[in-house]
């Protein structure tokens, strides 16, 4: 079992609060016990029986029964420690006694008659026990689901963002390679925006979160290798607007609305794409109109979009919104989230 935060220091200092609490509820809580009572030896001896099963079922038994889990496992076990329970109390009061104080405290027992007795006495050991240890275990267990979850979260991250770059690496080589192919002047100046933004995604997209300055620098790289791309400009109109530009957002989260938009939409200067964020009062509102052609079918999906719907599930369950669109050649796509 994976210990967690519950360390052997702090499983120790369980056992004596337990402990502690053991001898409140049985000696102080109780006063009229507490008044009377006297040391006495077989109630000694039964003490020391008591801690020595309950040690032995908590770090032997327990330990074996849940190494592999069965139910006829587990009540083996608590037979073992029954017998455990029974053999020492008779080894302390019926051997150990007699020899040191001449002392028994079962006179002529019959074998039914002590087991039967020891079978009462030996039950709140076990039984405690067992109790301490399934509270001890359930912590540690529900620490590890806890940690397997944060776990598979971060791989699951990780593997969005590894689908992100290729895809996009894949887009941007195409439009370059058509660019050489056609021995377009501007094939240099897009291969230095290329390796602008490969160097954004090399050591950013690493990061847990950027800043919005950062996405948005990168939102624009990509706008001006897709406007290099064609003859006559893409129209975009870009708008920005925000209270703090060094708010912290994950990598990637808004840009691939307007990959989508840049792919399937066409423009011009009656029709430009709109690109609209804002950020107030923590909260982040992101809308992108792109209009469709004729030729082109716009989807409400694909990697990207898909990526990015488990990336914002990811990253803000049930703290964002995002809202796709596809009508009179027109789509939209709005993202809301509360950063807060």
């Amino acid at each position: 079992m994976y210990k967690g935060t519950l360390s052997k220091r702090v499983e120790v200092l369980i056992h004596i609060i337990y402990w502690l609490l053991m001898g409140y509820f049985t000696f102080v809580k109780n006063l009229v016990l507490a008044k009377n009572f006297m040391p006495d030896l077989f109630l000694s001896t039964y003490m020391i029986v008591f801690v020595m099963t309950f040690y032995f079922h908590y770090f032997v038994v327990m330990k074996l029964v849940f190494k592999s889990f069965q139910w006829k496992r587990f009540f083996a076990g608590v037979l073992v420690s029954y017998f455990f329970f029974t053999f020492l109390r008779w080894l302390f009061e019926q051997v150990i006694t007699k020899i040191v104080f001449n002392k028994i405290n079962y006179v002529n027992p019959t074998f039914l008659g002590y087991m039967e007795d020891n079978l009462h006495y030996s039950s709140m050991s076990i039984i405690l026990s067992s109790l301490l240890w399934f509270v001890i275990y359930f912590i540690r267990l529900l620490e590890y689901n806890q940690i397997i979850l944060e776990e598979n979260k971060n791989t699951e991250i990780k593997f969005l963002k590894a689908q992100i770059n290729p895809h996009f690496i894949f887009n941007t080589l195409n439009n370059i390679y058509s660019m050489v192919y056609f021995q377009s002047d501007k094939s240099l100046t897009a291969i230095e925006k290329l390796s602008q933004i490969m160097r954004f995604t090399t050591y950013e997209s690493q990061k847990e979160k950027i800043k919005l300055a950062d996405e948005i620098d990168y939102i624009k790289a990509y706008i001006e290798l897709e406007q290099l791309r064609h003859q006559e400009s893409t129209s975009i109109d870009f708008k920005t607007k925000a209270e703090n530009f060094s708010e912290e957002i994950p990598p990637y989260i808004l840009s691939p609305l307007v990959e989508n938009a840049l792919k399937h939409g066409i423009t011009s200067q009656l029709k430009p794409i709109v690109i609209d964020l804002i950020l107030e009062d923590k909260k982040l509102n992101f809308k992108v109109i792109n209009e469709i052609g004729i030729q082109k079918k716009d989807k409400l999906g694909g990697i990207g979009l898909e990526n990015l719907k488990k990336r914002l599930e990811i990253h803000y369950p049930q703290k964002h919104q995002i809202k796709l669109t596809n009508q009179n050649n027109q789509f939209t796509a709005e993202l809301e989230i509360d950063l807060k």
